[in-house]
């Protein structure tokens, strides 16, 4: 099973893009899809994601399991500090942006990827992105009061990997995760 390493700081720092180009607030779980939407761009196109989060079925579409983790669990002495230093804690079912972080984690393209999403569903309610989820993410199954793991290599199917293409990407993330052990090299 092909599998990433959640980054925090990349994380944080495509949420304050969404959010900053949403004058610094949205609701949290339209910003789960918009970073759904991102990491599934990110796999098709580069066939890497940008948060290395794992993604799970929930009632209303799919969702990025720490970070809706993040935003649930509030803030915690020396867990998230990066996170909270500039995203809030939710409040009425919004996060707000706190202090816009440098993007120096992000590369050039998935920034572009982010601004493009960003165009794309800026009109968007958060009820508008779930039903959107619904329909377009043939990954996303339906779910009642649980989760249900969402795993790449489904996501990979869906947007048209072959079996072949699969398996060299299942090889390559093993074999990177290999060297970053042997060099202590942490993401």
């Amino acid at each position: 099973m092909i599998t990433f390493k959640f980054n925090e700081i990349k994380t944080t720092q495509a949420a304050a893009l969404f959010l900053k180009k949403s004058d610094n607030h949205m609701s949290y779980m339209k910003l789960i899809k918009l970073l759904y939407l991102a990491d599934r761009g990110a796999l098709t196109l580069w066939e890497r994601p940008i948060t290395g989060d794992a993604y799970v079925s929930m009632p209303h579409g799919p969702v990025l399991s720490t970070v809706l983790d993040i935003i649930n669990n509030g803030k915690c002495p020396n867990i998230n500090p990066y996170w909270y230093k500039y995203i809030s804690t939710p409040s009425d079912y919004e996060i707000r942006l706190e202090e816009i972080p440098e993007l120096d984690a992000l590369s050039k393209r998935e920034i572009e990827l982010i601004d493009e999403l960003y165009e794309r569903f800026k009109d968007f309610t958060q009820w508008e992105m779930v039903d959107l989820c619904h329909e377009i993410l043939p990954e996303w199954e339906e779910v009642r009061n649980t989760s249900k793991p969402i795993e790449i290599e489904t996501i990979l199917k869906t947007v048209k990997k072959s079996p072949k293409e699969i398996e060299m990407i299942d090889e390559e993330v093993l074999n990177l995760k290999h060297v970053k052990e042997i060099l202590s090299i942490d993401d």
